[in-house]
């Protein structure tokens, strides 16, 4: 840790109790800070739900690195499935298998965002400098102090907590970012995805086997939309359909329960048998929205940070947004460790982490029309065969960027130039080829000539 004594046993208030915040309030704790986190929502640890979105996570590399350094991986993924690929379902109801790495012991895990959520919760509490605090939902943040003011849900009264610093770890609509947008030289921009998404269920079977393969990512792509499923380890499938807000074919044109079953039997026929709650979950399940957010600087002084969706929401097709916000908390807890004084503490974070936050943003956006557009055109497969081929007979010159992503530890803004740089030598090279068939089969016509 840094020489200046201010720096250690400090008091952080953290807002917001969903994975990241946990995660970090657990670190913070173990490295001897004071911690006090505070949660809008119930106590997981009673049986209700924290963390936002319920759609299941794709736990890989990073996020798993993340858990082990505070002993938390091995019981997370005791709950997880993995996925050794994606599982591509045609209209005709043929299925593709599209491995994701051509060593088939890698694997990204489905993780129930609730699982996670109580796992790292649990492990917060248990530190005696650390205190958790449920249905507090923060209202405002003063900077200057810094302080938060939070009212609680029970009873409406009203509390403000005063640290040393104050990390918003409150997800894409972050109270603590909203306070800093009032000071000056703050960048901020959102961008929404004209599609929206709506989660539904396959069930397990009779005896709690599962309907479909259970170590796949499961994929219905249909260009200008797309449903995917993931496994849960009672047999279930989490299933999601990503669908545009508006527009002839779009969730305001599906107005009655005949809209939606036309469209399911038409799009996903293998689907609708094993969705016998469709309709009902169509209806009662909300229709969530996906934005990308981008803005800085991400602390002020050394009394304000942003962490996790709170500095720079993604969206989630590539699977990299908990993995992301948890590098996010390591990093952290770096830099307070390395630096003198928590304003170069802050700063040194936001210096590594932002150009790889915007790398992975950029990333994800291009990976939906990936998912939704190509995986299904025999190209597409053609390529990925391809680059399967030159990652094993170059291991060290050629690694596929989703094998970057998703396996190692490489920078997100590394891994994307890396691939360029691989994308323009393949391009190269396949030109250079054509160009010699085409010399050779001249030469041939010639001397037949």
């Amino acid at each position: 840790m840094g020489n200046n004594p201010a720096m250690q046993n400090a008091h952080f208030v953290l807002v917001g109790g969903g994975l990241a915040g946990a995660l970090l309030a657990a670190g913070l704790g173990r490295d001897g800070h004071r911690v006090d986190l505070y949660e809008r929502r119930s106590d997981p640890g009673a049986g209700n739900f924290v963390g936002g979105r319920s759609i299941n996570l794709a736990l890989s590399a990073r996020g798993i690195h993340a858990l082990e350094q505070l002993g938390l991986a091995q019981e997370v993924l005791a709950d997880a499935i993995p996925m050794h690929g994606r599982m591509i379902h045609g209209r005709d109801g043929s299925l593709h298998r599209q491995p994701y790495d051509r060593d088939p012991s890698r694997h990204i895990n489905s993780v129930g965002r609730a699982v996670l959520n109580r796992v790292t919760i649990a492990a917060a509490r248990k530190l005696p400098n650390v205190a958790v605090h449920f249905n507090h939902r923060c209202m405002d943040v003063d900077p200057a102090r810094p302080a938060a003011r939070f009212v609680r849900e029970e009873t409406g009264e009203t509390v403000e907590i005063a640290g040393d610093a104050v990390i918003g770890v409150d997800g894409a609509y972050s109270a603590v970012r909203r306070a800093l947008q009032r000071q000056e030289r703050f960048d901020y921009s959102q961008q929404f995805l004209a599609h929206g998404y709506k989660e539904l269920t396959i069930p397990p079977g009779s005896g709690g086997e599962f309907l479909m393969e259970r170590n796949a990512l499961h994929i219905w792509p249909r260009r200008s939309f797309m449903m995917i499923a993931l496994p849960n380890p009672d047999g279930s499938f989490t299933c999601t359909l990503f669908f545009p807000f508006d527009g002839p074919l779009s969730f305001s044109s599906l107005r009655t329960q005949s809209d939606v079953s036309t469209l399911f039997e038409r799009e996903f026929p293998d689907a609708v048998p094993l969705m016998p709650t469709l309709l009902d979950d169509f209806f009662a399940n909300p229709t969530g929205s996906m934005v990308t957010v981008r803005c800085a600087p991400w602390h002020f002084g050394g009394r304000v940070a942003l962490v996790g969706d709170a500095a720079h929401a993604i969206v989630p097709f590539f699977g990299q947004g908990a993995n992301c916000a948890f590098e996010d908390c390591e990093e952290l807890r770096r830099c307070l460790h390395e630096q003198d004084s928590r304003e170069r503490a802050f700063e040194e974070y936001q210096r590594r982490r932002r150009p790889h936050a915007e790398a992975i943003a950029d990333l994800a956006i291009a990976n939906f029309v990936e998912m939704r557009d190509k995986t299904a055109a025999p190209a597409f497969r053609a390529r990925k065969k391809l680059e399967r081929l030159l990652h094993g007979w170059l291991p060290g010159m050629f690694v596929p960027l989703y094998t970057m992503i998703s396996f190692t530890r490489i920078p997100y803004a590394e891994a994307r130039a890396r691939a360029q740089r691989q994308d323009r030598a393949l391009l190269t090279g396949t030109a250079v080829l054509l160009l010699i068939f085409l010399v050779v089969v001249w030469r041939l016509w010639a001397a037949g000539g």
